[in-house]
């Protein structure tokens, strides 16, 4: 049986990634994600793994990559600073499909920013942060104890589908302590990356029919691999540049392993009171628990409010919002930034309803009462 433990948000994501099977960590310390690194530290040398302090976050998912490569679980952890850093490399973690977890845990910024101070505006870096085509896969839980699920089910999906995930949260959740229920490892559903079953001299390290995600042989093991941040086929080795019908395979494929499974394991989000919601409330991560108390407190002044939370931030549900955005007379998008959860939003309204921002970038939590007086306000739009 599980038992109820009291934890932080940062330590449940390192006890998290020890029982999702991560045995090789690399990092920088950097606030507010820092003791994500102290504790795997700690964690995995007494689990049979590696842990590895870098020089700067650059090294770190270099390291992160090339352990991943040679048959390890992975994980590095950093704040936006950290992150940008990083970028050149998560996109080459894309084209050559390694699988591996990247945790922001959300600062406010831009650039140094305020080290101590949360912030939720890493949303679209964790999309577009890379150049290039390429499907982001972005997961952003609300509590101490949603934190450690996802953290495995980063894990699952980074391996079943060959690619890095990101584990984004903010400052508020890392720090914040909570009773959660921790099951044993036996209850755990874990994933691991499928192994080629074929003769050595006929693998290809890639498999660019349809959405199929080839089995992925580690350094060592006697297969001929061929990695490169040039366009491939699927051997792993460039594609010409005058073969434009290669040069669109693999981007493609990239795309298509995640949207053909995207409704059968990859989409998460939650709804509250939405049914007969006449304003909506779309949020994330700690600010949606504000949310969901405005919303609570919405009902008790007879508004008809609701809450829509993605879970899994990028790809967006957006067919599933836009279904249930329907019946809304008005949206309220509530965020600890300038808007970049708004700008995804207002792709799936219509034009006669009503569009509410609730931003605050000044370092504080978004309170509920801010968000009662927005959905107040979105309240008396009428259509």
């Amino acid at each position: 049986m599980g038992s109820y433990q009291i934890m932080t948000g940062n330590e449940a994501c390192a006890r998290a990634a020890i029982a999702a099977g991560m045995s090789f960590f690399a990092g920088y310390p950097i606030t507010p994600a820092t003791e994500i690194a102290e504790l795997c530290s700690e964690l995995l040398p007494q689990n049979n793994g590696v842990y590895m302090q870098m020089e700067d976050e650059i090294a770190s998912i270099g390291a992160i990559i090339g352990a991943s490569a040679a048959g390890k679980k992975v994980m590095t952890a950093t704040s936006g600073p950290g992150f940008s850093l990083m970028q050149e490399n998560l996109g080459w973690a894309h084209i050559n499909e390694i699988p591996c977890v990247i945790v922001d845990v959300m600062r406010k910024g831009p650039s140094g920013g305020s080290a101590t101070l949360p912030a939720q505006a890493d949303i679209m870096q964790t999309k577009w942060g890379s150049h290039g085509d390429y499907r982001s896969l972005v997961v952003v839980p609300n509590s101490v104890e949603e934190i450690y699920t996802e953290t495995i089910r980063a894990f699952n999906l980074a391996e079943k589908y060959r690619q890095p995930v990101i584990l984004l949260y903010d400052a508020v959740l890392a720090h914040m302590s909570e009773k959660i229920y921790v099951r044993d490892l036996d209850e755990i559903e874990i994933i691991n990356r499928s192994k080629p079953s074929c003769d050595k001299k006929d693998y290809n390290p890639f498999n660019y029919e349809s959405s199929k995600v080839a089995p992925l042989a580690s350094f060592g093991e006697g297969y001929k691999i061929h990695f490169s941040g040039l366009t491939h086929d699927e051997t792993g080795f460039p594609v010409s540049n005058q073969n434009t019908t290669g040069l669109e395979v693999l981007i493609h494929h990239l795309f298509d392993k995640i949207d053909d499974n995207y409704d059968k394991d990859i989409k998460k989000y939650e709804t509250f009171m939405v049914d007969d919601a006449d304003v909506l409330v779309v949020s994330i991560g700690i600010t949606s628990r504000s949310a969901k108390a405005a919303v609570a407190a919405a009902r008790k002044q007879g508004i008809k409010a609701g809450l829509f939370r993605p879970i899994t931030m990028w790809p967006f549900p957006h067919d599933d919002f836009s279904r249930i955005n329907l019946k809304s007379k008005a949206i309220v998008t509530a965020e600890m930034n300038n808007g970049q959860l708004n700008q995804v939003v207002i792709e799936d309204i219509d034009r006669n309803q009503k569009l509410v921002m609730k931003n605050l970038y000044d370092g504080n939590q978004i309170r509920d009462i801010d968000i009662l007086n927005s959905i107040i306000e979105a309240n008396k739009y009428e259509q």
